[in-house]
């Protein structure tokens, strides 16, 4: 199995200002998401930066990482430019790692490219895990995945999904979890190169635009998305001076 991983970092963040540098036990966190990522199988780690800083602070700790252009819109197209930089064959494997997750689990990426490696007529691959929690089912900001029998995703939602007829009320929601367990998306995706190229020229969906979703665009104009249904969550990510701080005390800072 060879694969790249890609991990976008853009220094601009409204919660949590130069969050990619944001030091995490000596080190900034893009470097420490970089070295989680080293561990998996990944032929080669990259990160795809928006500032002369991060590339900087890459380099200076042994992280290969591009600079690309500032006025990207999503990091789709941070993805597609760093595809076109390291010049990669439509057909290259690509996993992308948020520059946010340092608590990333190496076999989780290795799970997620290993599914375009198994199914190759898909362009597209990601996670989910199951939910354990009736608030987490309930709440709009954790995003559910549906799948079909050949663990191809049907849908994604911020609603509850399946809905569970007798085990739900109109008025109160869900009233408990439905067997088997809903499962909540992991933001971690593996594409093929050449998918990573075209996707920004799709139109956007209304699907996409109602839920706030971009995965849903690309169920929307016909493609298909493999899952990996891992066991557990994954460590959670950075997005609030309070995560900074939770992952900073795990690594002892």
């Amino acid at each position: 199995m060879s694969f790249t991983v890609l991990i976008p970092a853009r220094l601009a963040s409204t919660r949590l200002p130069d969050k990619p540098l944001a030091d995490i036990g000596g080190l900034p966190m893009v470097v420490r998401v970089a070295q989680r990522a080293a561990r998996s199988q990944a032929a080669q780690v990259v990160v795809a930066a928006d500032d002369a800083r991060i590339v900087k602070a890459c380099t200076e700790h042994g992280v290969q990482a591009l600079m690309t252009r500032t006025d990207h819109a999503t990091g789709s197209d941070r993805l597609a430019e760093a595809c076109e930089l390291l010049g990669l064959p439509d057909d290259a494997i690509v996993v992308n790692v948020q520059g946010d997750e340092p608590l990333i689990e190496p076999s989780l990426i290795d799970a997620v490219a290993q599914l375009l490696v198994t199914r190759p007529e898909l362009p597209m691959g990601t996670a989910a895990h199951p939910i354990d929690s009736l608030d987490d089912f309930r709440n709009p900001n954790v995003v559910k995945v549906v799948l079909d029998a050949q663990g191809l995703a049907l849908y994604f939602s911020r609603a509850p999904i399946a809905w569970w007829r007798d085990g739900s009320s109109v008025q109160e929601g869900p009233r408990a979890l439905p067997a088997p367990a809903p499962l909540r998306h992991i933001g971690l995706y593996g594409y093929r190169a050449g998918f990573v190229r075209a996707f920004p020229g799709l139109p956007v969906s209304p699907l996409e635009q109602t839920e706030a979703l971009e995965q849903l665009r690309v169920l929307w104009h016909g493609h298909r998305i493999a899952v990996h249904v891992s066991a557990h969550a994954p460590g959670a990510g950075v997005d609030t001076p309070e995560d900074l701080a939770r992952v900073r005390a795990l690594f002892g800072h």
